[in-house]
C-alpha cells in the first residue's frame, strides 16, 4: 500500500521561466470502472521553474493493492487515505492510479536533465511533477530494477516497525514481493534465523536466489520471536499467531481491502502476551520518525535494491500499450507475476 498523496504544491511560474510543454499530450493508465481499464490521452499541464518533465522508462504493479484497486475492493472509508500521490479521479472509478514509476528527466532545473529516477506516480507515458518528487537513482541500480523501490519502503518501513534484534528467530508468511523483500532485509540483521513460508512451492525459487531458508509451513512446533505477515490473507494471519513465542511481536504487513477478518484470539493471543502490530508505509516507522524524511527513507530503498540478486522478484514483463489487459490478467489470476513491470517505447529506444 502507498503512503497517503502528500500535498504536492507547485509554485507559481515566474515570468520568462516556465517551459512550454501545456501542448505535450500524455498518455495514461485509467481504471474506468471495477474491471475494466483503458489507456486516456490527456494533456500536461505547464512546467513551473522547480518541475520536471519525465519521460517513463518502466512502471511496476504493486499486485496486491492494485488489484484491489482494479476491482473496485477499495472500502469507501479508506477513499481519502488511499489516495495515492498524482492520482487522478476517485474511487472506484475512472481512477489513474499507481506508484512505481522509473523515468528520466528531459526537461528541468540545470543539472537535472537526463536523469534516471523514481516517482510514486500512476501509469502514464511521460508526466509533469515537482523535482522534490523524483529521486535520482544511485549509478548501480538499474532503471529496470528500481521498480521495485515502493515495495521496498514499505517492506523497510515494515522491518523497521517489528524491531527485529540480533539473533532473533523471525518468520515471513507470505511470499510476494514485500514479504520476500522484509525477509532478505531481515536476514541482514547479524545472527537472526530467518524463515521465509509461503504456500506455493513456485516461491522456494524467488526465496533461495535471496539466500533465503524456505518452507511451504513452519515445522510442527515452531516458536518466533517476531513473524511478519504478508499473505494477504487471514489463514495466513492465523499460522502467524500459532507460531509466534511468549512475549512475540506479529507484524501485519497485508492489506486486506474490504475482506473481513476472523482471528482466534480465545486460543494463545492471551496468555503468550503476543502484540499483533500494524505495519503500513503511510507513516514513517515510529522509532525513526524524529530523524527520517519520506525523502530519506525512499533514498535508502534506492540504495537498498543495488543488490542485484533483487532481480529475481520481477518474473513478467509487458508493454505499456497492453496494460488494460495485462492487469485483467493479473486481477484475475491468469497471469502470475511477482513484480509485473510494464515498459515503455522510452524503454526500447
Amino acid at each position: 500500500m502507498v503512503r497517503p498523496d502528500p500535498t504536492l504544491r507547485r509554485p507559481p511560474p515566474e515570468d520568462g521561466e516556465t517551459a512550454m510543454t501545456s501542448g505535450t499530450s500524455a498518455t495514461a493508465f485509467w481504471i474506468e470502472r471495477p474491471g475494466h481499464a483503458a489507456l486516456r490521452a490527456e494533456e500536461l499541464p505547464p512546467r513551473g521553474p522547480d518541475d520536471v518533465l519525465v519521460e517513463t522508462l518502466y512502471s511496476g504493479v504493486s499486485r496486491g493493492t492494485e488489484t484491489l484497486v482494479f476491482t473496485g475492493r477499495v472500502p469507501a472509508s479508506q477513499y481519502d487515505i488511499m489516495r495515492c500521490p498524482f492520482q487522478g479521479g476517485a474511487f472506484p472509478g475512472p481512477v489513474k492510479y499507481g506508484y512505481c514509476s522509473v523515468g528520466r528527466i528531459v526537461e528541468g532545473p540545470a543539472g537535472l536533465v537526463g536523469r534516471a529516477g523514481f516517482c510514486l506516480h500512476p501509469h502514464q507515458n511521460r508526466y509533469v511533477v515537482p523535482a522534490a518528487s523524483f529521486t535520482p537513482l544511485p549509478d548501480a541500480l538499474p532503471p529496470a530494477r528500481a521498480v521495485l523501490a515502493a515495495n521496498m519502503e514499505t517492506a523497510l518501513n515494515g522491518v523497521w516497525d517489528a524491531a527485529i534484534r540480533p539473533g532473533d528467530r523471525v518468520c515471513v508468511i507470505g511470499l510476494g514481493v514485500v514479504g520476500l523483500l522484509a525477509a532478505r532485509l531481515a536476514a541482514w540483521v547479524p545472527q537472526t534465523e530467518v524463515l521465509a513460508v509461503d504456500l506455493a512451492a513456485a516461491k522456494r525459487a524467488p526465496a533461495e536466489a535471496l539466500g533465503l531458508r524456505f518452507a511451504e509451513a513452519p515445522p510442527a512446533g515452531a516458536e518466533f520471536d517476531v513473524i511478519l505477515h504478508a499473505s494477504g490473507h487471514p489463514d495466513g494471519l492465523v499460522t502467524a499467531l500459532g507460531v509466534a513465542g511468549f512475549e512475540a511481536t506479529i507484524v501485519e504487513l497485508s492489506w486486506y481491502g474490504s475482506t473481513p477478518v476472523t482471528l482466534p484470539l480465545g486460543e494463545a493471543f492471551h496468555s503468550r502476551r503476543l502484540t499483533l502490530r500494524s505495519s503500513q508505509v503511510g507513516a514513517v516507522a515510529t522509532a525513526q520518525r524524529g530523524r527520517w524524511s519520506y525523502a530519506r527513507r525512499m533514498a535508502k530503498a534506492l540504495d537498498l535494491l543495488c543488490d542485484p540478486a533483487f532481480d529475481a522478484l520481477t518474473d513478467g514483463e509487458s508493454r505499456f500499450a497492453d496494460l488494460p489487459a495485462t492487469m485483467a490478467a493479473l486481477a484475475e489470476g491468469r497471469l502470475a507475476a511477482l513484480c509485473h513491470r510494464v515498459r515503455y517505447p522510452a524503454a526500447e529506444g
